[in-house]
Order: structure tokens, then C-alpha cells, then sequence
């Protein structure tokens, strides 16, 4: 008599075409170890629109002149989540050829204030 829980159990299959079945799960894995999704950077942003007024930008102590980079200040960034605005200290870029940094900032349209993320114009 079959039970209920024998039927959970799924049978592997043998032979040629167990061979063929392990030959498609290896494939299956080391295509899927072979791609590697690289995370966004954790000062990426996007620009977005919120009701509330960000506070006013913190001081940050700007460390001495790094040879090759360019300091990005600090931001409040908006974090959905916790419906609040959160501060993202100042960072080194690398410096690029021909090009300056727009820091990141707010700006005002409306009853609202849309976030500019920072960029390099040329």
C-alpha cells in the first residue's frame, strides 16, 4: 500500500540517463558559479522625490588632499524603509580627466524636494 509520504520522495534516474541528467546539473552550476553579479556601490544613487525637508548638511572634518581624488561631501540620502532621512559621510572619488564633481544635494520643487545625486561633468 503506498502512503502519502513515499510519494514526496522523487526517484533519480539511472543509467544513461542518470549520466545525462548529472551531466546537466554540473553544467547548470558551474554556469550559474561562472556569473558573477557585481552589487551596486553603496554611494550609488538615484534621484527621487519625498515631502520632507532634508535637514541641514552636517560639518565634516575633510581629510587632507589625496593625489589622484576628489573629495565628495556628505549627504542625507532618504531611506524608504524607515521613512527618514540618513546621513552618507564624504568620500574620496577618483579624480577624472577633464571633468569636475557636482556634489550631491536637494532641491526644492513644489511642496516637495528631489534628490540630485552627485555626478563628474566635463
Amino acid at each position: 500500500m503506498k502512503t502519502a509520504s513515499m510519494n514526496a520522495f522523487r526517484m533519480i534516474p539511472i543509467g544513461a540517463t542518470r549520466a545525462a541528467w548529472l551531466a546537466a546539473a554540473v553544467g547548470t552550476a558551474t554556469l550559474v558559479s561562472a556569473c558573477v553579479v557585481a552589487p551596486p556601490r553603496a554611494h550609488e544613487a538615484v534621484s527621487y522625490r519625498v515631502e520632507v525637508a532634508p535637514p541641514p548638511p552636517r560639518v565634516e572634518v575633510i581629510p587632507a588632499p589625496r593625489s589622484g581624488y576628489v573629495w565628495a561631501p556628505g549627504y542625507w540620502s532618504w531611506d524608504p524603509q524607515i521613512r527618514r532621512h540618513v546621513w552618507l559621510e564624504g568620500r574620496w572619488e577618483v579624480e577624472r580627466p577633464r571633468a569636475h564633481y557636482v556634489p550631491a544635494h536637494w532641491r526644492q520643487e513644489g511642496p516637495g524636494w528631489v534628490f540630485v545625486p552627485g555626478r563628474w561633468d566635463r
